[in-house]
């Protein structure tokens, strides 16, 4: 069976050093099924939010874990980003963001 149709659930989370503006973001954690909950409860437990988008998770696990994420994910990643500002500074203007379609499979 490959990823693709894998039917469990699927998780990642990432990372993004403020102090080094330079540097892209990083997949810290991924995984499916069992590990995809824990992922998941631990940030919940953490306080922290969770975006649950299966376009994003599906792009983001074919991130090697630990690496930055590539130039081809920059855009969504962003919105991303963007969003969990706005919702942390209490702003809520427009929706969730999407992965879009010309984002693709990502290189590196």
């Amino acid at each position: 069976m490959t990823l693709r149709n894998d039917p469990r659930k699927q998780a990642t989370a990432l990372t993004y050093d403020t102090k080094k503006p330079d540097a892209a973001p990083r997949v810290v954690a991924k995984g499916y099924g069992l590990v995809a909950e824990m992922i998941v409860q631990r940030a919940k437990d953490a306080g922290l939010y969770v975006h649950e988008s299966p376009g994003m998770v599906s792009l983001l696990m074919q991130v090697d874990l630990d690496a930055r994420i590539p130039p081809a994910l920059y855009q969504a990643v962003a919105e991303l980003l963007a969003w969990l500002y706005r919702l942390e500074n209490g702003i809520e203007e427009g929706p969730a963001p999407q992965v879009a379609p010309a984002a693709g499979k990502p290189k590196g």
